[in-house]
């Protein structure tokens, strides 16, 4: 079944026994597909656990720490029409990568497909898949899924020229809700974003993870993609809301802080989404607000 549609692109950041869990999983994938890591500046010895364990995986090491900017890095290794993106505690289950290159080749104007994420290691399937399924957005018909508004990095096939296109990731969002910008531009050149139920990927949550740091990060980025793209009375009103719901702690004051002081390039970049891809991620307000898997914890 070897299939070399698709690239997997990994990001890691001292994750070693993670890492190597899921590089083995990949190495299992019936698909075969090539394997791309951007070790991002890991003081653990991940990068060269993985030049020992796994010598087909072509490895990056910029360095430093890029956060999301290093699935780019990587995009420019990529040759394949289709990149799988997974994170370091993840894993594509057999055939979902197959499944989501014939969903991208049979659908012309769809730009990513976006997987059930099964939690490990018991099975269940994430809080966050009842609302891809029941995803409000309207979409065409021909579309093999409900579509969505935006997508989940770690469980998404995307065309790579359409990545690309789009920019890829922010590098002033670095990490936290990063995906959001880059989906509504997707949207804005006109992608279509869909879930497909029969294809899996495994999450398997790393302990090694600050999650205080990771909700102010959320927090920070959603306030920047809102004002970056958002009109002025949809912006206003959603950072209204965040201000009302978030916890109040230093995590919050943090991120609404850094929020503020990226007002400047904010501004200078900010660029109004097309009024049908607005339209859409209004629809999807009352589902993000009632979320039970979206709430700022931590």
């Amino acid at each position: 079944m070897t299939d070399h549609r698709t690239t997997v692109v990994v990001i890691t950041h001292n994750r070693r026994r993670e890492l190597l869990r899921t590089l083995d999983r990949l190495a299992e994938l019936p698909e075969r597909p090539p394997v791309i890591v951007t070790d991002n500046g890991s003081t653990d010895g991940t990068a060269d656990a993985v030049a020992r364990h796994h010598p087909g995986v072509r490895l990056l090491r910029p360095g430093r720490n890029h956060g999301a900017v290093g699935r780019n890095l990587a995009m420019r290794q990529v040759t394949t029409p289709y990149v799988a993106f997974c994170d370091d505690d993840s894993w594509w289950a057999p055939g979902a990568p197959a499944g989501a290159a014939d969903l991208l080749d049979g659908h012309p104007g769809l730009g990513t497909v976006t997987a059930r994420i099964v939690v490990e290691p018991d099975g269940t399937d994430d809080p966050i898949v009842e609302e891809l399924r029941n995803s409000p957005v309207p979409g065409p018909g021909r579309l093999p899924g409900p579509a969505l508004g935006s997508f989940l990095a770690a469980a998404t096939v995307l065309r790579a020229d359409a990545f690309r296109a789009a920019g890829g990731f922010h590098p002033r969002l670095w990490l936290g809700g990063e995906e959001e910008l880059l989906a509504a531009d997707l949207a804005a050149d006109g992608w279509w974003l869909t879930y497909a139920d029969h294809l899996a990927v495994h999450h398997h949550p790393s302990v090694a993870r600050d999650a205080t740091l990771r909700r102010s990060h959320g927090i920070r980025n959603t306030l920047r993609f809102t004002w970056l793209r958002r009109p002025a009375g949809p912006a206003l009103r959603r950072t209204a809301h965040l201000a009302r719901t978030v916890p109040r702690d230093t995590a919050s004051l943090r991120a609404f802080a850094e929020a503020a002081a990226a007002l400047p390039w904010v501004l200078r970049e900010r660029r109004v989404l097309p009024h049908e891809v607005e339209s859409r991620l209004r629809l999807l307000e009352p589902a993000q607000r009632a979320s039970k898997a979206r709430r700022y914890t931590g």
